[in-house]
């Protein structure tokens, strides 16, 4: 692969050239590091949104409206769905979204569904250097969403200058929310498919969570009828709000400073993995045995592996 091409390519905006890098960024091959060392002085413009929320509570549908509505504007677009890794391909299970492709044929959109695949960093790192690839392809705007609510979208969020909540009508799925530990990271709620009953319950609820947070920012908390484009200039307006704050208060700079600390510890600790994956297996089945027989505790075990790197 002609890697200094592909970088060349990509830096010109070429769809092929982005969509060969992210699935580099994706195997976390032994180029990654050129990659994004090359790619590095070019990024710094994009401003990234995270959207996440529990299955089924419209994401999709959401992300490629307010894709349009950033269009509007004039933004270029970079959207990365990120799907839960397959155990038999290591591909991303739910593909390229299907209600997404109206932007398939808008050359200033570009759409990737993504899976972490083999990189030994996972989301923490395989994120990053693809939303990194966007930006220095020219994107402002780069969406993420996630597929569900848990640990990994917490993760994705780290990647994210501001992260969007999306829930459902309906006590459960806000009590859900709290549980994912999103309530703590959220910046602004969407109550979306609000058409259902229980929407006011749901928005009354939410706001007497955010109560009892002592963050100076409180979420802003919008309702949606995503399908019917209904809410989604107040979502786009509530984003403006919270990157206007960020910037008057100086917070972007110390969250993307934070980003960046947790990136880079990633990578360190993502290649001590990759020495301790490529220890011999003779030295690992040794310490099995003497681990299982008593004769040593794993901390020793462990430390003597680590002693050997």
């Amino acid at each position: 692969m002609d890697i200094d091409g592909l970088i060349d390519r990509a830096l010109e905006g070429e769809r092929v050239a982005i969509a060969r890098l992210i699935s580099l960024v994706e195997d976390g091959g032994s180029d990654l590091g050129r990659v994004m060392k090359a790619l590095y002085p070019h990024t710094g413009g994009a401003y990234t949104i995270g959207i996440t929320g529990s299955p089924g509570a419209g994401k999709s549908t959401l992300t490629e409206r307010l894709v349009a509505r950033a269009r509007t504007d004039g933004h270029s677009i970079g959207v990365l769905a990120v799907d839960p890794s397959s155990p038999f391909s290591g591909g991303a299970l739910l593909g390229d979204r299907v209600r997404m492709q109206s932007h398939a044929t808008d050359p200033e959109v570009f759409i990737r569904s993504m899976a972490t695949r083999g990189h030994l960093g996972g989301i923490s790192l395989a994120t990053p250097e693809a939303v990194r690839v966007l930006d220095a392809a020219g994107k402002d705007i780069v969406i993420i969403e996630t597929v569900g609510v848990g640990q990994a979208e917490v993760e994705i969020t780290d990647a994210c200058d501001s992260t969007v909540v999306v829930v459902n009508p309906g006590w459960g799925d806000a009590v859900q929310a709290a549980k994912a530990g999103l309530m703590e990271i959220a910046d602004v709620f969407v109550v979306n498919k609000a058409d259902r009953q229980g929407t006011r319950d749901t928005v009354r609820e939410l706001r007497a969570m955010l109560e009892l947070s002592p963050a100076a920012w409180k979420p802003e908390i919008v309702s949606s009828i995503a399908i019917k484009g209904e809410g989604i200039e107040e979502l786009w307006t509530a984003i403006g709000k919270h990157r206007g704050y960020q910037a008057e208060n100086g917070l972007l700079d110390a969250r993307r400073k934070r980003r960046i600390g947790r990136e880079i510890k990633s990578i360190v600790v993502a290649s001590y993995r990759q020495q301790v994956e490529e220890q011999s297996a003779e030295q690992l089945d040794g310490l099995i045995e003497e681990v299982a027989a008593r004769r040593l505790d794993p901390y020793e075990a462990a430390a003597r592996i680590r002693d050997s790197i």
